[in-house]
């Protein structure tokens, strides 16, 4: 959540867990972590469910994204961490985050592994007020032209869109 000092896990630049620090310290020192994230496509796979992130955020504030997620805290491992994203997050309960990949960034002061999942949804989404201004479901065809453009109309959280290149280019 936006302001808290969890305990979070610490990596090391080959994706190994190797100990644990505050995020504070964690975004202060650009200290090497991990996230779990999830896809969310309907049940036909057609559609992503994507939303906007509140202006709060420790980092990448009022951006949007399409995956639901956030750092891995200590003691736990990104699946465990993706699914309880995903509940906390938007609300999805009762499925089973499949993995994809590992998706490394950095930018220089944020460094973390990406551990990508996905799951088919097409029940109701409920935000977290806390974290998602709004949502909405888009088609694969709209979400592809739109991480693709070099100068999209609506902001695009920069590891999400490096993460949903990847999908695009490795997934589908």
């Amino acid at each position: 959540m936006p302001g808290s000092d969890e305990l979070v896990a610490l990596y090391d630049d080959a994706g190994q867990p190797v100990g644990e620090a505050l995020r504070s310290q964690v975004r202060a020192e650009g200290l090497w972590h991990a996230a779990g994230v999830v896809l969310v496509r309907s049940g036909d796979g057609q559609s992503v469910y994507v939303h906007l992130r509140t202006a709060d955020k420790d980092v990448f504030p009022s951006t949007w994204d399409c995956w639901a997620g956030g750092v891995v805290a200590a003691g736990e491992t990104p699946a465990d961490c993706a699914r309880r994203e995903l509940a906390e997050e938007l609300g999805v309960h009762g499925v089973e985050p499949e993995p994809l990949f590992t998706k490394i960034y950095d930018d220089g002061s944020i460094r973390c592994h990406n551990f990508a999942f996905e799951v088919r949804w097409d029940g109701p989404v409920r935000h977290q007020p806390e974290e998602i201004v709004e949502g909405c479901w888009v088609s694969l065809e709209e979400l592809r032209a739109w991480v693709f453009d070099p100068n999209p109309s609506r902001r695009f959280i920069p590891d999400g869109r490096e993460g949903i290149r990847e999908w695009f280019r490795s997934c589908v």
